[in-house]
């Protein structure tokens, strides 16, 4: 299954030598953070420190980005068409193997290496940080995001934000499935978004390109498999059936056909030979029309 490939290649990052691995990107992310944006967004964002920021952006990126799949797998399991959580779960999966093997190929150090370590080169040896994350262990009295960071398998990650991609992909399933609520679930990104960067986990480029590459993954399992939603049903064994993929086009919809389509060997109203005799009735192998003949007497 592809998520249990995610979770058994992420872990097993720590066993590549590092003689195998690319240089660590230093300075790449914060000279983009500045040609684009015209200065570091997480220096700006996390500069004014206090408990209940600390709070509000634990929330998100400490536990709502754990909890927050299983929380949409069970609403979807419920409330959405039979194999919703099916194809769910292959673009989570598929998603973030390709997110972990483009950290792989191509490390980028985080904010708060910047915030260590300035822009000296970085290696392999170095240990992980949970930068912001250590404000809650010292708040809550424990040892759960320091020791965690520290031991990453992943500690050069940056880009692209797993973070990100895994909220952007899941609001875009949610929002597929109950459309009014879209401006919930894109409120919720922008929350995760802010809690990185003030969290100096992430730079505002990591935040794009993951939800960049979520909404790829996500568009292109919606126009092939994801089935389609139909509003008069509320519960996932209300479907008698279930319609895969984006919807079709006028010319191969439902309704009646207007012209020929040699490609198709169905027909709604009307067949194609039917519109080639001018008739929206069938007609049979020697081309008469079927239908009820009516005689007046005179």
């Amino acid at each position: 299954m592809p998520i249990a490939a995610y979770l058994i290649w992420f872990y097993a990052c720590r066993f590549i030598p590092s003689e195998w691995r690319p240089s660590i990107w230093v300075k790449v992310l914060p000279a983009l953070e500045n040609i684009l944006y015209g200065a570091n967004l997480s220096n700006i964002l996390s500069a004014h420190k206090s408990t209940a920021l600390d709070l509000l952006a634990w929330f998100p990126y400490g536990l709502g980005h754990f909890g927050a799949p299983f929380v949409c797998s069970g609403i979807m399991f419920l409330f959405a068409p039979p194999t919703t959580i099916r194809y769910f779960g292959y673009a989570f999966g598929w998603m973030n193997i390709i997110g972990v093997t483009t950290q792989v190929l191509f490390p980028c150090s985080p904010p708060w290496y910047e915030n260590m370590y300035g822009l000296a080169p970085a290696n392999y040896s170095m240990k992980g940080s949970p930068a912001g994350l250590a404000r809650i262990d010292a708040l809550l009295g424990i040892d759960l995001y320091t020791s965690g960071f520290t031991a990453s398998p992943m500690v050069f990650g940056a880009l692209p934000s797993l973070h990100a991609a895994d909220s952007t992909l899941e609001a875009l399933f949610m929002s597929h499935c109950f459309p009014k609520l879209t401006p919930l679930f894109a409120t919720y990104v922008l929350w995760l978004w802010w809690s990185t960067m003030y969290l100096s986990h992430h730079y505002a480029v990591d935040l794009v390109a993951g939800s960049l590459l979520a909404a790829v993954i996500f568009y292109f399992t919606k126009a092939r498999f994801l089935p389609r939603i139909q509003p008069d049903k509320k519960f996932r064994w209300d479907y008698d059936y279930i319609e895969c993929g984006d919807a079709p086009t006028t010319e191969h919809g439902y309704g009646i056909v207007h012209g020929s389509h040699p490609d198709s060997d169905e027909w709604t109203v009307g067949s194609s030979s039917s519109v080639s005799s001018g008739s929206l009735s069938p007609v049979d192998e020697e081309r008469h029309v079927w239908a009820d003949v009516y005689t007046t007497s005179r």
